[in-house]
């Protein structure tokens, strides 16, 4: 198997950093992307473009928006496939379709790894996130080398599939922390605190967590420069929702940050980060004055 050479499809903000973080470990990384505009900057810090990176590359990656997304890029790209090669998908997608498509790649002969990351565009190209992979452990094996270079941790989930089913479980308790910091800062400055003193106390707290350290100065100041957008924070919590509904499960929780995020979406930020949410939460009108 050729190791040196490495495909990537898909070049929106995870597929870009997962790029940058190859080249800098000095992999040849041949890239595509539906609008090639998008792969002149990594062309200029040497990438190369290739039409079908599945006719030059024994492994290739793939980060694009979801499965669907997935499976019409492959369809496209479908004479490129042969037996040995191995997809290392990086889609937070549907967990049963996720299954499916690995089990008819399984049947060309291609392996296929379901391996979400879990942590923004930012921290990848920092070198910061977890990758959580689902699939045949010998392919697992033989793609370390790349999850080692991409992130600080990689937890190998189990069959095809439970990669996806991982990462919803994670973002679920990630979206809620940053829910939970939007209305914890909301609800400080309704009854007359300082944000920023609210978010140093919230720091130095046992309410503490990492994605407070991450959104926290973001959502104080509204910066929502993107590092990952809030729709498709809002795609993964709907996929979430639809997996716990097959199973029969209720998620109050998760139910409500839908809609918070439906109203900031509504509100124009679906392309803004998603520290974002906090847009979602409605200022109650005042009460008018009485004579």
């Amino acid at each position: 198997m050729d190791t040196a050479n490495v495909g990537m499809i898909g070049l929106g903000l995870m597929g870009t950093a997962l790029t940058e973080r190859l080249l800098e470990a000095g992999y040849t990384v041949w890239v595509h992307n539906r609008t090639r505009e998008k792969a002149e900057p990594l062309v200029a810090r040497g990438a190369r473009w290739a039409e079908n990176p599945l006719a030059v590359c024994d492994r290739v990656l793939i980060s694009l928006y979801t499965t669907d997304t997935v499976e019409e890029m492959l369809d496209r790209l479908a004479g490129g496939l042969r037996p040995g090669q191995i997809l290392i998908d990086s889609t937070t997608g549907e967990p049963e379709q996720t299954a499916r498509l690995g089990a008819r790649l399984a049947a060309r002969g291609v392996q296929y790894l379901d391996a979400p990351i879990s942590g923004s565009s930012e921290q990848t190209r920092r070198g910061e996130v977890t990758a959580i992979v689902g699939g045949p452990r010998e392919a697992f094996d033989a793609c370390r080398d790349l999850f080692d270079r991409c992130a600080a941790k990689t937890i190998y989930a189990g069959p095809c599939g439970s990669g996806a089913k991982m990462k919803l479980v994670t973002n679920l308790v990630l979206g809620l922390n940053r829910a939970a910091l939007a209305e914890g800062l909301v609800f400080a400055r309704a009854i007359g605190l300082d944000a920023d003193a609210a978010l140093q106390v919230l720091m130095n707290s046992m309410a503490h967590s990492k994605i407070m350290d991450t959104k926290g100065r973001k959502i104080v100041e509204g910066d929502f420069s993107t590092q990952a957008r809030l729709s498709q924070h809002l795609k993964d919590i709907r996929l979430i929702l639809a997996a716990a509904a097959a199973a029969g499960q209720e998620l109050p929780l998760s139910e409500a940050h839908r809609r918070l995020l439906e109203a900031a979406e509504a509100a124009g930020f679906g392309d803004a980060d998603n520290s974002a949410v906090i847009r979602g939460f409605a200022k109650p009108a005042r009460p008018e004055q009485t004579g």
